[in-house]
């Protein structure tokens, strides 16, 4: 399968048109990963996103005192690293590969280029965004009050 083939079936670029998903797919590489392979780490920048094609990884946020929260998990067709990319700031989580996992890799760069010059995009990719973060605020929050 093609990277536009990958890209289309993401929920985080729904509604976007195709020549928009064209532009996106060949801008992406791809990425194998092995169970156990840290692919973002807590604290780096953000250098990517990674749309999962295949396998599923976890999201685990480590704390001041060295212990880690799993917060969710995630397969293919779902995007993970998402949020440092658009705001700069440093990755929030690990992502690790539960199993061998394959993705397609989006550079920071030429998404947020990509965003700039289409704007009403990123209004398209704003929900989605917002309800990831929801999520993950749930998530923290399911953990301090079990």
């Amino acid at each position: 399968m093609e990277n536009y083939d990958y890209i289309k079936k993401v929920p985080l670029f729904e509604g976007l048109q195709p020549r928009h998903l064209k532009a996106l797919a060949k801008a992406c590489t791809t990425r194998k990963y092995e169970a156990g392979d840290t692919i973002v780490r807590q604290g780096n920048p953000g250098v990517g996103l990674f749309i999962i094609v295949s396998g599923k990884v976890k999201i685990e946020k480590r704390a001041d005192d060295g212990s880690t929260m799993n917060l969710a998990t995630h397969g293919p067709g779902e995007v993970v690293g998402e949020m440092s990319v658009l705001d700069g700031a440093a990755r929030t989580a690990d992502v690790v590969a539960v199993e061998a996992t394959d993705c397609l890799v989006l550079a920071s760069w030429a998404f947020n280029s990509f965003l700039k010059s289409h704007p009403k995009v990123a209004l398209l990719i704003l929900p989605v965004v917002v309800s990831r973060f929801r999520e993950t605020n749930e998530a923290l929050i399911r953990h301090k009050n079990p």
